[in-house]
């Protein structure tokens, strides 16, 4: 984990409306960390159907008090239970809020990262990505919609339980929705407390090679080495990258061999692309499939393609505005950052939704056993959560 520097002071005074917000949230502190914790103790790993159906179970049974919502679980086969929970859905303004259920530690990992709290810190597993920001979000919801505020918005939240795997089974669920939504707010990790306002697209490729076995010995003559080959990809694959563009390409991982003896006759490599412009994407893929073997006794596979397009700042300028004003009202700074990671936030962009990514609660240690987030901020998280959700 990264030395970073902890939360700053702020000292900027809160306005009277949102140190109303605030005050609420700070008040119910404890009780959102006791949710917090249930919610991370229910491990959930992607691909582990049963404990994605429990995960929902518990999301479900705290969203159930608002009459007004309307809870859809979805199957995910392989992967668990896709959640969709709809507010005031006669509403003329709609939002469209993005999580994720999934973690990517094994059931298990908490007994080497305890749910616990340390010197201002919450630890778990998965709590900063993003179990205390699905927390945080059920309270902005109960606080808004059980005080019936009038001029609140229609809601629709949505809990993936693929995320971790690039929304395999979940794309097409927030296409549809941002489609009708037009605006999205995603509670992915904040970065250094930081907005994400831009984000790199995605691809992923599977590189095969199929050659022949011989004995290494006695006749490699007779073999086709099919490890050989892709080693001389690797290069060919790299070059591919554009630093002016901010396209990075990387062979990530390489499998080969059966015997220290035996001339392999498989391999395989996994290729990670990340780019700011679709153009490179299309560029990269194109000349990914134009890869051709050097040995005409060996076949080249090719698998995979684009996964997420990217996040571009055009699509969160206003939002990142109006939250970035918010934040002020509650004390703090609100920054923003772009980021080579994607979330599911690069597709509803697509279909031409306004995005404002990375408003979850500021912590770190994504995807590590030294996960956390800090205490203190979760009341200006959820006050700024709650407050976006009625100015949209």
């Amino acid at each position: 984990m990264s030395n970073k520097p902890e939360q700053t002071v702020s000292v900027i005074e809160k306005t009277s409306g949102s140190a109303d917000l605030y005050n609420h949230f700070e008040n119910e502190k404890e009780e959102i960390c006791g949710l917090i914790e249930r919610l991370v103790e229910i491990e959930s790993p992607t691909g582990d159907v049963k404990a994605s159906s429990l995960i929902a179970d518990l999301i479900e049974k705290e969203l159930s008090v608002l009459g007004n919502c309307r809870i859809e679980r979805i199957a995910a086969e392989g992967y668990g239970e896709h959640l969709i929970a709809r507010l005031k859905e006669d509403a003329k303004r709609q939002i469209l809020l993005i999580g994720h259920s999934d973690t990517v530690h094994p059931i298990g990992t908490k007994a080497k990262n305890p749910t616990r709290k340390e010197n201002g810190k919450f630890y778990g597993c998965g709590i900063f990505d993003m179990k205390a920001n699905i927390g945080m979000l059920i309270a902005a919801l109960k606080h808004i919609y059980q005080n019936e505020t009038a001029d609140a918005p229609g809601v629709m939240l949505y809990l993936s339980c693929d995320e971790e795997a690039g929304s395999p089974t979940g794309r097409d669920i927030v296409e549809r929705l941002a489609a009708e939504a037009k605006i999205c707010l995603v509670f992915e990790p904040s970065l250094n407390g930081r907005a994400k306002t831009e984000r790199k697209g995605t691809s992923f490729y599977t590189v095969r090679a199929e050659g022949l076995a011989a004995h290494a010995g006695l006749e490699p003559e007779r073999g086709a080495n099919a490890l050989a080959e892709l080693a001389m990809q690797v290069e060919k694959i790299h070059s591919l990258a554009s630093v002016e563009k901010g396209t990075t390409v990387n062979v990530c991982t390489f499998k080969s061999g059966t015997a220290a003896n035996v001339i392999p006759d498989r391999a395989e490599l996994t290729v990670d692309v990340r780019f700011t412009q679709m153009a490179e994407a299309r560029r990269i893929d194109e000349e990914i499939r134009k890869l051709m073997p050097s040995n005409t006794k060996i076949t080249l596979r090719i698998e995979g393609g684009i996964n997420r397009p990217p996040l571009e700042r055009t699509a969160s300028e206003n939002l990142y505005q109006k939250a970035k004003a918010l934040a002020s009202e509650l004390g703090f700074e609100l920054e923003e950052a772009r980021v080579g990671g994607a979330s599911d936030g690069n597709f509803a962009a697509a279909v031409g939704a306004q995005v404002l990514d990375g408003l979850g609660i500021h912590g770190d240690g994504a995807h590590t056993l030294e996960e956390y987030i800090f205490i203190d901020d979760i009341p200006k998280r959820a006050a700024l959560t709650a407050g976006l959700i009625l100015q949209c």
